[in-house]
């Protein structure tokens, strides 16, 4: 298996992960809403990478980075790093150490579909 098509797997898989999730456990139906649109965004522009390939690896790259981000907040947050008010965001089924944990494999599988799919020389 090659590194375009392993990363192209995670994002079908975060993206998947993200939606079940949010559809489950979000505690806020305009967050459940916001979910689920950037989710469909970035299943939509992984669509075009699968059947047209090239320069929408930046996009989908672009998507992974951001959900990164994301949960690299929620991490923080969760930890007491710092302070966004999105805490009910950031949990999962209202139990602490399952948020952690989804959070932070949410995050590293995001990283690694970046460092997967980020065109190379």
């Amino acid at each position: 298996m090659d590194k375009t098509r392993l990363g192209i797997g995670l994002v079908v898989g975060v993206l998947v992960v993200q939606a079940l999730a949010s559809l489950l456990w979000s505690a806020d139906a305009t967050l459940t809403g916001v979910a689920l649109a950037f989710n469909a965004v970035a299943a939509v522009s992984t669509g075009l990478f699968v059947r047209r390939g090239g320069r929408a690896a930046w996009v989908v790259a672009g998507w992974c980075a951001g959900f990164f981000g994301w949960h690299v907040v929620g991490l923080g947050e969760l930890a007491g790093w710092w302070t966004t008010g999105l805490d009910a965001a950031f949990l999962v089924a209202a139990q602490y150490q399952l948020s952690v944990v989804y959070q932070a494999v949410m995050a590293t599988a995001a990283g690694f579909a970046v460092h997967l799919l980020l065109p190379r020389r």
